[in-house]
């Protein structure tokens, strides 16, 4: 049993495994059905330090959290310059990553090494050799005055060697970029979707999202395969081990695209809507798909060995879907109950407390999902694009403006923590694995998945889409293929076995050269494609002026022939050479689908969930009428257009 001198009261001491037993600390505890005897082995300081007692521990902490802090603060002033003198060259989450790496390399060449923690090993036998013995959780040491609990943590990776005590003390727990930092920026892409544009393209969207992420980690995976046979014929290590389901994880985490630094220059620039849309569709869906996929290859390793499965696979499979739909599930139930509490209730009179169960059953959905053990970032998306559409509309003027600037505002900091933790973690993370032929082949493999991507499923959906994807559109999506946060905290959750490290170790490698190199030349190759810019995102396309003209000619023909006699109505006639003839109703060329999804999201759930939308008296029977009466908000009967909402005409010809 392994253990620490040095440590100061109260310290929790984590367990490793070795390769033959559990290595674990515990208590020596009077029980009534035994005792346990504590017996100590090897030589060691007979005074315990108390350097690291619990008022150090939070100086330093304290400290380390500081310097994170004038990270974020550095990389803020220079953002600041960068948008005075219209730099767009590095982006901010690439200034994250440089003073980050900065940092790191101070830290890891200048800092001091500390006293290094002595380790010892006890050994623990039971009084009377009872087998029923249960192993304690805690162990109790009283030392000169002072009483020293270790807690029981048993772990499979082993305990990370640092050189410096210092460089330990600025690893962060993966969990907290997981768990704490990535939700915010999960659910602002789903809050502040652009519902319009997005789904004018959710058949493509889709398809690039589930279909293309899934043969994306599939092309990595193969191509992979063959670049580690190559490198296992240099490897020297015996213990060491590198499969086929090992090349598709690290496929599946390196096809998490997120092209954070195109969108910002997109927005900027007012890049084509329909290019923005697609790449911000893609890589929102794409992080939930990239993530459950991640989660559903490791839970395969775990129910089989090293050749094939088909019970595991199809195990896995079903895990992949069930996951997905469950988090979906949780998430939707979360917004609706949000969207109704607010409906409901005059809790919008109190603008800080509705912004507060706002944020608190948001952050819940996560919670839940986790729990009942689905995926939290799925719910939490899902639960963003709900609350945008359905919570959003009952919430007061000033909560609107609120919660889209806390999240926007949580969005920012999480994500250039999170870049500039990177850069750190370069330097302070003490297991890295570099190999050669694996960075290399990552690399082509990275490119050519983008390319079997992008190309492929653009030519089969411009097969069926009247609003065909351009070429010079499919080279930017091409081009837009960066790795960011989610590949990151994807790959540093595991980094026990080599392999993992050299998974983390190649997919920082590729974040810094996506973000750097592709991130920087978004502005040159806007203009080396053609595409536009300084696009109204607002105004109508050319197919909804058509339609707007057309309506504009029913009025005036309607006033000069019938003397203003009333025909207003969308449906009923539009102009033709001076003719009069029957129009095509607004949404009659989409997709069956969406079509019936908007009429029975327009004249059902928005009156149910809001106070928009028409009277549900209108929609329901007339024996429901008590019902409807119920249900509807006395909002809807004053205002009763019922196509006036912002995202009314989302479904479109694609």
């Amino acid at each position: 049993v392994n253990y620490r001198k040095n440590l100061g009261p109260k310290t929790n001491l984590k367990v490793e495994k070795s390769s033959n037993h559990v290595l674990f600390v515990f208590c020596i505890k009077q029980v009534n059905k035994s005792c346990f005897t504590l017996s100590t082995k090897g030589k060691h300081k007979e005074n315990l330090t108390t350097m690291t007692s619990a008022e150090e521990k939070h100086k330093t902490d304290s400290a380390n959290l500081l310097l994170f802090i004038a990270l974020l603060m550095l990389t803020i002033f220079t953002i600041w310059i960068f948008k005075h003198k219209r730099i767009r060259f590095l982006h901010e989450t690439g200034l994250a990553i440089v003073y980050g790496l900065i940092i790191g390399a101070i830290i890891k060449y200048t800092s001091v090494g500390g006293v290094v923690p002595h380790r010892g090993n006890v050994t623990c036998s039971t009084s009377g050799g009872d087998p029923q013995s249960a192993v304690p959780s805690f162990v109790n040491i009283p030392f000169n005055h002072s009483s020293y609990v270790y807690t029981l943590q048993i772990s499979d990776c082993p305990r990370s060697e640092f050189t410096d005590r210092e460089l330990q003390k600025m690893t962060f727990d993966p969990e907290l970029f997981f768990n704490i930092l990535l939700p915010p920026i999960i659910f602002h892409a789903g809050y502040s979707l652009k519902k319009r544009h997005f789904f004018r393209n959710i058949g493509s969207i889709l398809t690039f999202a589930f279909i293309g992420t899934v043969l994306s980690a599939l092309v990595i995976g193969s191509i992979m395969f063959g670049f580690v046979s190559w490198m296992m014929v240099y490897n020297t290590d015996p213990s060491f081990s590198f499969g086929y389901v090992d090349c598709l994880l690290f496929g599946a985490i390196v096809s998490a695209t997120d092209p954070v630094t195109m969108l910002a220059v997109f927005k900027e620039l007012k890049v084509d809507v329909n290019l923005d849309a697609l790449l911000f569709g893609e890589s929102v869906l794409n992080d939930a798909v990239a993530i459950v996929l991640v989660s559903s290859i490791q839970k395969y390793q775990t129910a089989t060995s090293s050749s094939f499965s088909s019970g595991a696979f199809f195990s896995a499979l079903g895990s992949f879907i069930g996951v997905f739909l469950g988090s979906f599930a949780i998430g939707a139930l979360s917004a609706v109950i949000t969207a109704c509490m607010f409906k409901f209730t005059k809790i919008c009179h109190f603008p800080v407390l509705e912004t507060s169960i706002f944020f608190l059953m948001s952050w819940a959905s996560f919670l839940l999902a986790e729990a009942v053990g689905f995926t939290g970032i799925v719910s939490v998306l899902f639960c963003g694009v709900l609350q945008a559409h359905y919570t959003y509309n009952n919430l007061s003027t000033e909560s609107k403006a609120r919660t889209k600037e806390l999240f926007e505002l949580l969005n920012f900091l999480a994500e250039n923590f999170i870049f500039g933790y990177m850069g750190v973690a370069m330097f302070t993370f003490s297991h890295h694995q570099f190999n050669a032929i694996f960075i290399f082949g990552a690399f082509v493999a990275v490119m050519i998945s983008r390319a079997c991507n992008v190309y492929p499923l653009s030519f089969l959906l411009n097969l069926g889409r009247r609003r065909k994807i351009p070429f010079n559109i499919q080279h930017m999506m091409m081009f837009a293929g960066l790795r960011g946060a989610i590949a990151f905290t994807l790959a540093i959750r595991n980094t026990c076995t080599k392999g993992k490290q050299m998974i983390f170790s190649t997919t920082l490698l590729i974040v810094f050269f996506t973000v750097w190199i592709l991130g920087g030349g978004t502005t040159q190759m806007l203009t080396w494609l053609k595409i536009k810019v300084g696009v109204d995102p607002d105004a109508p396309t050319q197919t909804e002026q058509t339609n707007i003209d057309n309506q504009n000619n029913v009025s005036i023909y309607c006033d000069v022939v019938y003397c203003n006699c009333f025909c207003n109505f969308i449906n009923l006639k539009t102009v033709s050479d001076g003719q009069v003839s029957v129009a095509q109703p607004k949404y009659a060329d989409s997709a069956w689908m969406f079509k019936n999804w908007y009429k029975f999201d327009q004249f059902y759930l928005k009156p149910i969930l809001t106070h928009a939308g028409p009277p549900l008296s209108t929609s329901l029977p007339s024996c429901c009428t008590p019902l409807a009466n119920c249900l509807t908000s006395p909002h809807a009967y004053a205002v009763k257009n019922i196509d006036n909402d912002s995202d009314a005409d989302f479904i479109l010809n694609d």
